[in-house]
């Protein structure tokens, strides 16, 4: 028996094979087709499956735990576009990316604000931003810190790369940042790459492109590191990836949970947050984060928090509806059943 969420809304027969579509009433999954196997041989295991992928979806591996604050307001989070958050491990440093924000270079500026520490050991506020010294005239943008604070990976479509938008890192120095390196062919494309992060481990990169070979528009991608470089980048498994755009994602602190952004399309359709998490046959197709998005429009550019890996960062659009601010929220994974 289907879950009695799910309604089968459409039914196809291809041979010995029959296509089902999926409509998943407020869980938050999407619309999808799921093959079934020969009905003579394996329709209760092709039953049993989808019920089993439905379950998923009601199912949230995460719960918010109190309500989203805005970050460091009128610093970080202005009358600008302030995107994808990113706070260093020693919680001293904050970075992340304003559009068309005056004194960067570009209209895509990475920007940086630090927060001291007095002689009796409290804390200060955050400092004035400034941008970062690694910003170029073209667009730079979606920063984030590894877990070890060394290094911060991001995106930009400057002179030099291998197509649109390029993935790059660069080391974090005492007196500020080294110089910007790619990070290659082997996840570098001729299309654009979006927001890289690397696992809590360090092992894995996690990054979205709209790449050939997809299963729509951007859809999100591992590269798992081989020594000082990392591997071939391959698409995320299972069921999250869909025809529309997966892009914008972060893993969790037990390092296989994801939480990322899906749109029907970029400019058209409102982007909303989901969770999904691994399974035996990959990532399942995810559950809408009904608790933080936003009531006003778009909500993306999720990130764990380093210095605090029981929270997360996001953007969403402000109440006046015109354009996207910081926040920091709890969450916890959800007792098993």
């Amino acid at each position: 028996m289907l879950h009695p969420r799910i309604r089968v809304v459409a039914a196809a027969a291809y041979g010995d094979h029959r296509i089902l579509r999926r409509e998943a009433g407020d869980t938050g999954c999407p619309v999808m087709p799921l093959r079934f196997f020969s009905p003579r041989t394996n329709a209760a295991v092709a039953g049993f499956t989808l019920a089993a992928i439905c379950a998923h979806a009601v199912a949230a591996p995460i719960e918010i735990v109190g309500e989203p604050v805005l970050f460091a307001r009128g610093i970080a989070s202005t009358e600008h576009a302030d995107i994808r958050l990113s706070i260093s491990p020693d919680g001293r440093s904050a970075l992340w990316f304003s559009r068309r924000r005056p004194g960067g270079p570009g209209s895509y500026d990475i920007w940086l604000s630090r927060r001291g520490r007095l002689s009796r050991g409290e804390e200060t506020g955050w400092s004035t931003a400034e941008p970062v010294s690694f910003n170029s005239t073209a667009r730079d943008f979606d920063p984030a810190f590894s877990a070890d604070g060394r290094f911060v990976y991001f995106c930009s479509d400057r002179a030099g790369g291998l197509g649109g938008s390029d993935l790059y890192r660069v080391a974090v120095a005492p007196d500020g940042f080294g110089h910007p390196e790619a990070l290659g062919p082997s996840v570098n494309s001729a299309a654009d790459e979006f927001a890289p992060m690397l696992s809590p481990d360090g092992n894995r990169l996690l990054f979205s492109s709209d790449r050939n070979g997809g299963a729509g528009g951007h859809d999100l991608y591992f590269a798992d590191r081989a020594d000082r470089i990392f591997a071939a980048a391959r698409r995320v498994p299972g069921a999250l990836n869909t025809v529309e755009h997966e892009f914008d994602a972060t893993l969790l602190a037990d390092g296989a949970t994801l939480v990322f952004s899906r749109a029907r399309g970029f400019a058209t359709a409102r982007v909303d947050l989901f969770v999904a998490q691994s399974t035996r046959h990959g990532y399942d197709a995810g559950t809408a984060l009904s608790r933080i998005n936003s009531a006003n429009g778009d909500t993306y550019g999720p990130m764990l928090d380093w210095s605090d890996r029981e929270r997360i960062t996001y953007s969403a659009r402000r109440d006046d509806g015109r354009d996207m601010d910081l926040y920091r929220v709890r969450y916890r994974f959800a007792s098993p059943d």
